[in-house]
């Protein structure tokens, strides 16, 4: 599942991480970032190769509530997480491949891949405000 649009997307997002089984992948961009821009494209792309996780695009200046006091000065940033459990979150250079390549080992290491402590706190807590 993609979602592109949080501020209209917000019962809809909720929904999906209060049911997921699989990872979140977060993508913290902003609306004025060229390199977004062209990302936006190819992540939602990507979203279609991974059907159990749920993507979701997010404009750090229309829902700043989601990086939980964090600053991201470099784009894009990139979030992995599952339920309360961190295991990626960090700029990343703006080549699809990449992030194909995290979500496939965090995928097959999902049970020996140590978490992180850096990062925001369960999205879905970060919605509930």
């Amino acid at each position: 599942m993609f979602i592109n649009d949080i501020v209209t997307q917000a019962e809809t997002l909720k929904t999906a991480l209060t049911h997921s089984t699989g990872l979140t992948i977060a993508c913290y961009c902003a609306q004025w970032c060229n390199t977004c821009t062209t990302y936006l494209t190819a992540f939602e792309q990507l979203s279609q190769q991974f059907p159990q996780h749920l993507f979701v695009w997010i404009d750090i200046e229309d829902s700043p509530e989601l990086l939980d006091d964090i600053d991201v000065e470099n784009f894009p940033t990139i979030l992995i997480q599952q339920q309360d459990k961190n295991f990626f979150f960090g700029t990343m250079l703006p080549h699809i491949e990449h992030l194909k390549r995290l979500i496939q080992t965090t995928e097959e290491n999902l049970e020996t891949t140590h978490t992180i402590q850096n990062g925001p706190d369960n999205l879905a807590n970060l919605l509930e405000g």
